[in-house]
């Protein structure tokens, strides 16, 4: 059986006019894309201006990371709200904070937690989950910001926490580091015998915030796998000095309980229990909720100003309350999301006991 030919035909008529059918559709593409960068253009400057406007107010820089009386506290005695993918910026649903790093340490947050991935290039970068996804740069572009800030601002210390994925190699990093410049601001403990692997600083002897800033030793990186390495010892395994509660949590009910989940071999050994073992730890809680579109989980924008806030069910206040009961000890960071909205820096004067 043969089949009758059949040919697109190339023009239409619109009214008396005929219209090449690919011009009709190149003309839309066209028109499509204009729309899209001309939508988004507006949205990006519509954005500058409400940031410009509604600019988190900066903290007075007194003392040591704005207190005189943090001077003389131990590291591992200080409570700091922590931003949450720090480097994720912008207006995107999959995007953690509105402000950029510099914004966020002029107005008091001194705890930056971000996730580093190798981007296509090979190049260490700033990806959440996968470069193709998010990408906020490379790391030494974020490492040089923070560099920057650290230079101007001589009585503050500042806290880095890095996720690791792909197996980077730890050389990887230290060459961040290096071609950052930061690298001397780092706190390095005292190396063990093999003047190569940073000895366990118990949380009796940390250093008070005076001291780093005496010895310019202002910037202390953690990294949750990988660490310690001959070739960077100032950075710290995370695990060795923290334990975390869940993350990932969509309901506010779930914001109102303190179970330890990771490092798993402590969370196995010690039941989920205070015990002797788990006073040798600081610990970070992760106070931050998602929202699930689909199949897929996004940073809760709507809710975060009660989620960031002292008072409320699920607010940060009920949540450390239920913490330091069970735990006999207040945490020592509480990650947020979107820091400017709510009042996450009244919340850390107020557990280091200044309101």
């Amino acid at each position: 059986m043969r089949f009758p030919k059949f040919s697109f035909p190339k023009t239409i008529r619109v009214g008396k006019t005929s219209v090449r059918i690919h011009a009709a559709i190149n003309f839309l593409i066209i028109a499509g894309c204009c729309s899209f960068l001309l939508t988004g253009s507006i949205i990006s400057f519509a954005t500058l201006i409400d940031q410009a406007v509604h600019r988190p107010p900066v903290q007075p820089q007194n003392g040591c990371n704005g207190h005189p009386e943090l001077c003389d506290r131990r590291y591992s005695e200080i409570t700091q709200v922590g931003a949450h993918e720090s480097a994720f910026v912008g207006i995107m649903p999959s995007e953690n904070q509105d402000y950029d790093v510099t914004t966020q340490l002029d107005a008091g947050i001194r705890f930056l937690q971000t996730q580093t991935h190798k981007n296509h290039f090979g190049q260490l970068a700033l990806c959440h989950t996968h470069c193709l996804m998010e990408n906020a740069g490379l790391l030494s572009d974020y490492l040089l910001e923070i560099k920057q800030w650290l230079d101007t601002h001589p009585n503050e210390v500042v806290t880095l926490l890095l996720t690791t994925h792909d197996n980077i190699p730890i050389p990887s990093f230290d060459h961040a580091y290096n071609v950052s410049g930061i690298k001397p601001y780092t706190y390095t403990p005292p190396l063990l015998p093999d003047h190569k692997t940073p000895a366990y600083v118990p949380l009796a002897t940390w250093p008070t915030l005076a001291q780093l800033i005496a010895q310019n030793q202002r910037l202390i990186t953690f990294m949750d796998y990988g660490a310690p390495h001959p070739a960077a010892p100032y950075i710290l395994p995370e695990f060795a000095y923290f334990w975390e509660t869940p993350f990932d949590s969509t309901s506010p009910a779930s914001l109102s309980q303190c179970n330890m989940d990771r490092p798993m071999h402590l969370v196995k050994s010690e039941k989920n229990t205070a015990t002797k073992k788990t006073e040798g730890f600081m610990y970070i809680v992760n106070h931050f909720l998602d929202t699930e579109v689909g199949t897929v989980s996004i940073p809760n924008r709507r809710d975060a100003a009660r989620t960031n806030s002292w008072s409320g069910k699920g607010g940060i206040g009920e949540r450390v309350g239920v913490c330091t009961e069970k735990w006999g000890r207040r945490p020592g960071v509480v990650l947020v999301d979107f820091f400017e909205r709510g009042e996450v820096i009244r919340v850390q004067d107020r557990l280091n006991g200044f309101l």
